[in-house]
């Protein structure tokens, strides 16, 4: 299912922290917001899964407004992974990622065969069968990432947002969720830190700065020693991953310059 970001604005406090985005991700696209801290990626996800309004513009999946849906009917077309995603009580494993479901249960909120298939699956595909009966509270961080983007999973929407999904994992768990959610056949739209990250995984990267889309298109294209000077103030070394043939990236920090 598609997803369209329409000339989204934020304004807080007198501050225009989202300045007129317009973005989209086709169906089953995986799109990277990739931008220095505090450029805005947070807070125009934030948007997208309707924790905060934006001050204008529109956010649109399937062609249809997504603040004009239902929260049972947004649920069911898109679940969302937010940077600080917590949980208060000491649920099971079990039980938060059966959370995921409830946008397709009933009033009663009956746990059927198939929510039980669907959670087994979520959590197996994460590698974390093993931690179902576990508390969540008990978890070590990088535990608590993949067991919430199991949640998501179990939920079957059709567009799957992540704000930076990779935080608290290990290496091989970093690129064993990316290649889960790459596979997924999902909309995937997600913020992420690790610029190599997002040049293996991602069909199209948007690098936002100070609010604004800077540029947009394919991780080749767009990744280049130029922008990332400028927007991230390093060096980048561009080279060929010897096997995947994907853009990767070598940094250091520029030159100092000479004091007169």
């Amino acid at each position: 299912m598609r997803i369209d970001i329409e000339e989204l604005t934020v304004e807080i406090a007198g501050a225009r922290l989202v300045d007129q985005v317009t973005l989209g991700a086709a169906d089953g696209q995986l799109v990277g917001l990739v931008g220095p801290n505090g450029s805005g990626k947070s807070t125009l996800l934030r948007c997208v899964y309707r924790a905060l309004r934006p001050s204008a513009g529109a956010v649109r999946i399937g062609g249809e407004d997504l603040h004009a849906l239902s929260t049972r009917e947004g649920a069911r077309r898109l679940a969302a992974l937010p940077q600080d995603a917590v949980a208060e009580f000491d649920f099971t494993v079990a039980e938060i990622v059966a959370m995921g479901r409830l946008p397709h249960q009933g009033p009663m909120a009956r746990t059927t065969d198939e929510d039980r298939r669907r959670c087994d699956e979520a959590l197996d595909g994460v590698g974390a069968g093993h931690l179902a009966e576990r508390g969540f509270l008990t978890l070590s961080g990088g535990e608590r990432q993949r067991v919430l983007i199991a949640r998501a999973l179990a939920q079957q929407p059709r567009v799957l947002v992540l704000d930076e999904p990779t935080n608290h994992l290990d290496i091989a768990h970093q690129l064993e969720v990316l290649a889960l959610v790459r596979g997924s056949g999902l909309t995937v739209l997600t913020a992420l830190h690790d610029l190599n990250l997002a040049a293996l995984h991602c069909d199209v990267v948007h690098v936002i700065d100070s609010g604004r889309i800077v540029a947009s298109g394919p991780p080749h294209d767009v990744l280049t020693t130029e922008l990332l000077a400028d927007v991230f103030g390093v060096r980048a070394h561009r080279v060929t991953h010897p096997e995947t043939g994907a853009l990767q990236l070598l940094f250091d920090l520029p030159p100092a310059r000479p004091t007169s």
